[in-house]
């Protein structure tokens, strides 16, 4: 199983925005920056997540983005939920695709879809604000600068 970019960059930019004090707003173009992801792609998903409540935007010569929430309260599991939309791990798990002949007595997809379930109840145990307890390692390591 492999998570769309698009999942690993909208959590990258809930991590970054979770490192950030109350006050102070991230950009686009500083997590581009931090990131090496293209500022483009990077304000389609600022604009989902946007859409979604995780984040909120401030137009302006001095705006950004910032959680919209507390980090505690944005859950992992959830999000991976809401972003991915396709966890067919194999042709049995469509309906409308599987052609396999031993699916309706194999063990197979019962293990696999098992495992998918306690993938998700992992991740579920978790928030951004969890993802973030090392703050002052993640900041050295992005080049943001750490407060006195």
């Amino acid at each position: 199983m492999n998570l769309k970019k698009y999942t690993d960059y909208a959590l990258r930019v809930l991590l970054f925005t979770g490192m950030k004090a109350d006050e102070e707003l991230a950009s686009i173009k500083e997590i581009s920056r931090v990131f090496d992801i293209s500022q483009h792609h990077l304000g389609k998903i600022v604009f989902e997540l946007n859409k979604m409540g995780l984040i909120e935007t401030i137009r302006g010569r001095n705006g950004g983005i910032r959680l919209a929430k507390p980090a505690e309260e944005i859950n992992v599991g959830l999000l991976v939920r809401q972003l991915e939309n396709d966890f067919v791990l194999l042709e049995c798990f469509d309906k409308g695709q599987n052609h396999c002949v031993i699916s309706p007595g194999c063990t197979l997809k019962h293990v696999l879809n098992r495992a998918l379930h306690a993938f998700f109840k992992v991740l579920e145990e978790y928030t951004i604000k969890d993802l973030i307890e090392n703050e002052e390692e993640l900041k050295a390591l992005m080049g943001i600068k750490l407060k006195q």
